[in-house]
């Protein structure tokens, strides 16, 4: 199994981050046991300068862990039903973080399976945000957990790096600003990769 990322690894561009995070592992040892998978869909989010990012309009209780420093995880609640989660990035005190938005299980599947029951295959067990954080069991409690401390429930593991030409780029999924701002990264022929959606009609990725 790879090693873990440094906090310094971790404090720079999201945009820079979105594409170094995909083929990296998240691991989870939360709830009844461990899960690890491998991202393959990402979103990047800046700070003051980008009108999509939680940041945008400044420093919140809600979004504080955006804020860093690196290497935190930044879980929020969204619909009032689902949760979804985010590797922070930069440097201290400037916001910015990475939406993990799909990935392929390759440790725990059947307690992944157990969780998403109605998964149609294994492509299908992580591919969206929020099925991410139920297949992770990660939830509210896990907010601002430090991803690069061996002793934390939730890892952030190097894993093996993509290749460039792989690596597919277009606009970002269900914000209501910056629509056409291609800051939504994702692995090419990984079967766990959403399919794009703009104002609710299924659309090419």
């Amino acid at each position: 199994m790879s090693g873990g990322f440094t906090r310094d690894e971790l404090a720079i561009d999201p945009l820079d981050l979105a594409v170094m995070l995909l083929g990296s592992e998240l691991e989870s040892v939360a709830g009844e046991g461990p899960v690890r998978a491998r991202i393959v869909e990402v979103e990047a989010y800046r700070g003051l300068d980008d009108p999509a990012s939680h940041s945008y309009r400044g420093r919140t209780p809600r979004n504080d862990v955006m804020w860093g420093p690196a290497g935190h995880l930044y879980v929020y609640f969204v619909y009032g039903m689902h949760f979804c989660a985010n590797v922070v990035g930069t440097r201290d005190g400037e916001p910015g973080a990475v939406l993990l938005r799909a990935a392929e299980v390759v440790e725990g599947a059947p307690l992944a399976k157990a969780r998403r029951p109605k998964a149609r295959g294994d492509g299908s067990l992580a591919g969206g945000p929020a099925i991410l954080t139920t297949v992770l069991g990660l939830g509210r409690e896990h907010n601002g957990l430090d991803l690069t401390d061996p002793a934390s429930p939730v890892r952030l593991l190097a894993g093996e790096r993509v290749d460039a030409d792989r690596v597919r780029t277009g606009p970002r999924v269900g914000v209501a600003a910056a629509m056409e701002v291609p800051w939504r990264f994702w692995v090419d022929g990984s079967p766990a990769v959403s399919a794009y959606r703009r104002g609710g009609k299924r659309s090419p990725r």
